[in-house]
């Protein structure tokens, strides 16, 4: 999927154009000053002088004027004003990082397990073909299993197809990201098939981090694998009920199907055989054995050796395999082991020494801390987890949670160390107790805005809003120190 990928990976991550915002927000309050103390010197018009100056200030001595003359009203509207505002606050939700656009879409759909090499290419195929009669995309790339690396341990049941689109300008009329996604989520309704959508760099980011392929995940563990199967399937019901949910899947932790042979010890041991005897007889003419290679020019090619498919290919067959003895006669191996299909574990995933089963989750919306808030709250209130089990939630939500705990370090922090400075400038405490207590009125106007843009409370949004608190203090200084001087 990367290489499919290759040419597009190389323009900047989301990531790092989100930090570099940041980057450049907090060096114009804290580097510019500085540069503007050495540079802009002689030569400068006086505020009375400048026509920028006497504009703002014919529109600022009203309102000045208006709020010294009506004191208490002014304090009781900025009072109320911020009261207001703790509505809209209350209403934005939370996310890591912003989701920005990547110009590509991955798909990375889930089928149940013990699906067959010769299905899952069929609904590869099926996918990719309706995927391509949309306009709006290029090509399509679909890969199923896993690759020839250590680094993508993919099972059958996980599909990832990378669909490159056109630019944007090639559209549909009226077309947007959101919109095409919803029309593809709604062509692909295969039965068995649980549709996710997402982009080819944030996954990659988030797969290699958490394992978590979507928005949100659940891992539960515990001890018991078959447990681990039932809880999985018992938060899948009840996670799909809470509103805002896209799509939901529980790996079927026990969902593979292999044939066991149990060789019975006491009548091996009647006709002189061992365990390794009927084993060998097991791995080479039913499982098969390289026995050689062949070269062929620049290529090696093993040879595999092991009974043609008639005498392998059902249970009656495999228990009529003759396994030879010392003493000469050959024994059917339905008379030395138990013959049987089980159902078994496809893969164990394993997380602080525990096993897992894993519950991926795509949402609607961006606000991950709400939807998480109430999904938690419904598994909590229809779930019992037994003895020694743990759910935890994970993917992006995992992000934010780590953010949030650092956010709620670095942010009184940041309003000790402003005041620090408010008052080692003022050289009075109570004026920087003033300076530091309109920072709340400052940020009321943010809050209005984010709540019109539709935007959710972020690491980004974070570092604007301390940029702004630091912007206002130094305007708040400023202004403080043309009072001394008029007063």
């Amino acid at each position: 999927t990367l290489e499919a990928h290759e040419g597009r990976l190389f323009k900047p991550l989301a990531f790092t154009k989100t930090y570099a915002m940041a980057a450049a927000a907090l060096l114009s309050v804290t580097l510019v000053p500085v540069l503007v103390g050495f540079w802009v010197r002689g030569g400068i018009v006086g505020v009375r002088g400048h026509p920028v100056s006497r504009l703002l200030s014919r529109l600022y001595r009203p309102l000045l004027a208006f709020a010294l003359r009506f004191r208490w009203p002014t304090l009781v509207l900025a009072f109320l004003t911020l009261a207001v505002s703790l509505a809209p606050l209350q209403e934005l939700g939370s996310e890591f990082m912003p989701s920005l656009w990547e110009g590509d879409l991955l798909y990375m759909p889930t089928t149940l397990p013990g699906i067959s090499i010769t299905k899952a290419r069929e609904l590869l195929q099926q996918t990719d073909r309706i995927i391509a009669t949309f306009p709006e995309v290029q090509h399509v790339f679909g890969k199923v299993g896993r690759a020839e690396t250590a680094t993508d341990p993919a099972p059958l049941s996980m599909i990832e197809t990378t669909i490159v689109l056109r630019p944007e300008s090639e559209w549909r009329p009226g077309m947007t990201p959101e919109k095409l996604t919803a029309e593809m989520n709604e062509a692909i309704r295969i039965p068995g098939l649980t549709n996710a959508w997402t982009m080819p760099i944030r996954t990659r980011i988030d797969m290699l981090s958490t394992g978590i392929r979507t928005p949100v995940g659940i891992k539960i563990a515990g001890p018991d694998l078959a447990e681990l199967e039932r809880l999985g399937k018992e938060v899948e019901s009840v996670v799909r009920r809470v509103p805002g949910t896209l799509s939901v899947y529980a790996e079927r932790v026990m969902g593979g199907n292999y044939l066991d042979f149990a060789i019975d010890r006491e009548a091996i041991a009647r006709y002189g055989l061992t365990v390794g005897d009927v084993q060998r007889v097991i791995r080479t003419a039913i499982g098969g054995m390289n026995i050689t290679t062949t070269v062929e020019g620049l290529a090696r090619y093993p040879v595999n050796l092991r009974y043609s498919r008639e005498w392998r290919d059902d249970l009656a067959a495999l228990r009529s395999v003759l396994v030879p003895t010392p003493a000469g006669p050959q024994i059917p191996m339905g008379r030395l082991a138990e013959v049987r299909y089980v159902l078994g574990p496809a893969g164990i995933k394993t997380e602080n020494a525990k096993p897992n089963t894993w519950v991926y989750v795509d949402i609607r919306e961006g606000d991950v801390g709400g939807y998480v808030s109430a999904a938690r709250a419904a598994v909590a209130d229809r779930i019992d987890l037994p003895a020694g089990y743990t759910i935890a939630w994970s993917g992006q939500y995992e992000y934010m949670e780590r953010a949030q705990r650092r956010l709620r370090i670095i942010v009184p922090l940041t309003l000790l160390v402003i005041l620090m400075i408010l008052y080692l400038n003022t050289g009075s405490l109570p004026r920087a107790l003033i300076v530091l207590g309109g920072v709340p009125f400052a940020l009321t106007g943010s809050v209005w805005l984010l709540r019109l843009l539709e935007f959710n409370l972020s690491v980004a949004v974070w570092v604007g809003l301390i940029a702004l608190a630091g912007l206002y203090a130094e305007t708040a200084i400023i202004l403080l120190l043309y009072l001394d001087v008029s007063c």
